[in-house]
């Protein structure tokens, strides 16, 4: 059975092990539930796109700051302002090669911050963490760890509870044009 840890009983330095390991972690963040590892890790991120059956939709990441964001990214500092937050930037990396196709195939990667404090862990383990909702592909995202499917929830290798999150997906904002576009509000 997967340790389920409540929010306020983490311990610091095991959750920043566990993610520059490669861990696959379902979080709470500001928004929803998620389920996500070390975007750095080829093997670990082909590890929820088995668990989401999800073959070619891209990934987005949680960044360790908003300084990574603005080193890696083309991104005005009026948006990156506004992390964290419940906001998914679609954006361009400055350079090609940041991740492997097993985050995106295409050039852009959607980043975020979350106004949560998982995203402290993030932070403190400075790589980009995978985010994407912790449900079956097109399946409705989960507020709440009961409405996990129990197949994702064997799983994974640590689950963060932090009871049930009364919130919706983030605003997702495509920054890559001349002009903001929202994809979803």
């Amino acid at each position: 059975m997967v340790k389920i840890v409540k929010m306020k009983g983490l311990n610091s330095a095991d959750i920043v092990k566990r993610i520059k390991r490669g861990d696959i972690f379902i979080y709470p963040t500001d928004t929803i539930y998620g389920i996500g590892c070390n975007a750095l890790l080829p093997e670990s991120v082909m590890k929820i796109r088995d668990i989401k059956k999800r073959t070619d939709k891209p990934f987005s990441i949680i960044a360790p700051s908003k300084e990574w964001i603005a080193k890696n990214f083309k991104v005005s500092k009026a948006y990156l302002d506004k992390l964290p937050g419940p906001f998914t930037y679609i954006l361009k990396p400055k350079k090609k090669g940041l991740f492997g196709k097993e985050v995106s195939k295409f050039d852009t990667v959607g980043v975020r911050i979350p106004d949560h404090k998982f995203s402290k862990f993030v932070a403190r383990a400075k790589v980009p963490f995978i985010t994407t909702s912790v449900n079956l592909s097109g399946e409705e995202p989960a507020v709440d760890l009961d409405r996990i499917a129990h197949s994702i929830l064997e799983q994974v290798d640590f689950i963060i509870d932090d009871g049930v999150l009364d919130n919706k997906a983030s605003t997702v904002l495509d920054l890559t044009g001349d002009f903001p576009k929202i994809i979803r509000r």
